[in-house]
């Protein structure tokens, strides 16, 4: 049952909206002033707050911006006295909506429905936010993972590029995208591009966009990732895969900051900074002339290396309970604990998967195991998807 806060210093109002929304099955709470509303607000939670604009002590402009310090709920500004002036006004202040005195019935239950469907919304929008930085913690208390954490400190604000190196599986996506949350651009998009998974012929139309008609199957004109990233980061991931041609494109976006859309002439000016990654040598790729040295060093400003989960074995502990409480919550399940014994099996364990194949380890356990995750367990869980 959604529950409304009512903020008006005349009961007959009070009273005559409390009725009308208790007849729409709306949990209704009262306050005649500002200063009761804001007692209310800070004990309770709200879908909705109504709350007058003309009241004795605190009018209800005030109550807005004091409001809005403590709930994110949305606001639906009331008064007898309006103007458009006055409307503007508060909807420049942050309120939902603005409502004439006495108000349309059907037109105050409409705008409270968009405004809880609104509040819906910012809810999900949390829970979903709280879940993907869930996700993408970095977990660890190696001097590894510490030293890579305070490079992305340093490095995190300022535009430098950056080539992240390491085996499958290790969390170089993971860097690229703390290295984005922590820099000036956050706000902006992240593109990621999978080098590797594009075929050669298409990457460039990928990277860059096309105009309609510049190949066959061009039926339109097309935005690439670098445009998209635009005033972001792009991150491309397994460059090393990247032919030639793409990466003399690459190279000149580097150098000139801007592009060309195959099939087009325009030059287009891009703001993008550039996080690479691969898993591969690219000093042997240059030597084999796979990869060219020029724009090796355009990408390698910052040099961060990933290690694999072999070298930081003192985190397996940290990284077991962080995905096995992610495996629980996603799937609504109560927290399986690990035996110490069961810790050191996983321990013992080669993990040429590295992070990934441990994520897949503990999902599993947590699928198959009840109460607790014993030594046993992992013998015949885990064991067998490394044999």
């Amino acid at each position: 049952m959604a529950h409304i806060l009512i903020i008006d210093d005349e009961r007959a109002i009070r009273s005559t909206l409390a009725d009308i929304l208790a007849n729409e099955k709306y949990q209704v709470d009262q306050a005649e002033n500002g200063e009761i509303a804001l007692e209310k607000i800070k004990e309770s939670t709200y879908d909705v707050i109504l709350c007058d604009i003309k009241m004795p002590g605190i009018d209800g402009l005030e109550v807005l911006e004091k409001a809005l310090g403590l709930t994110d709920c949305p606001i639906i500004m009331i008064s007898g006295h309006g103007t458009i002036e006055t409307a503007v006004g508060a909807i420049k202040k942050g309120a939902f909506d603005y409502i004439e005195k006495p108000p349309d019935l059907n037109r105050l239950l409409i705008t409270i429905r968009n405004a809880m469907d609104k509040s819906k919304l910012m809810t999900e929008t949390k829970k979903l936010k709280k879940q993907v930085s869930k996700s993408w913690e970095m977990v660890g208390e190696s001097k590894e993972i510490k030293n890579i954490q305070d490079i992305i400190e340093r490095v995190a604000p300022t535009d430098a590029r950056v080539l992240i190196t390491g085996e499958n599986g290790t969390g170089k996506e993971l860097v690229a995208r703390w290295l984005h949350e922590k820099s000036n651009r956050s706000h902006a998009p992240f593109i990621e591009v999978n080098c590797a998974a594009i075929p050669s012929e298409l990457i460039e139309s990928q990277l860059f966009g096309h105009e309609k008609g510049s190949f066959t199957s061009a039926i339109k004109q097309r935005k690439g990732d670098f445009e998209q990233a635009h005033g972001g980061t792009i991150f491309l991931d397994e460059i090393g895969d990247m032919s030639l041609s793409a990466q003399a494109k690459v190279l000149r976006a580097l150098q000139e900051n801007k592009i060309t859309r195959v099939g087009g002439e325009k030059d287009i000016l891009v703001d993008v900074r550039v996080i690479a990654a691969t898993n591969k040598n690219l000093k042997k790729e240059i030597q084999n002339e796979k990869f060219r040295e020029d724009l090796y060093h355009r990408l390698s400003v910052i040099l961060i290396h990933v290690p694999s989960l072999r070298e930081r074995k003192t985190d397996i502990p940290l990284l077991a309970q962080h995905f096995m409480q992610l495996t629980c919550e996603n799937n609504g399940r109560s927290l399986i604990p690990f035996e110490d014994e069961a810790i050191m099996e996983l321990e013992k364990m080669p993990w040429t998967g590295n992070i990934r194949e441990l994520r897949n380890v503990v999902e599993r356990l947590a699928i198959l195991c009840d109460n607790h995750i014993t030594a046993e367990d992992v013998i015949k869980f885990a064991q067998p998807l490394l044999k």
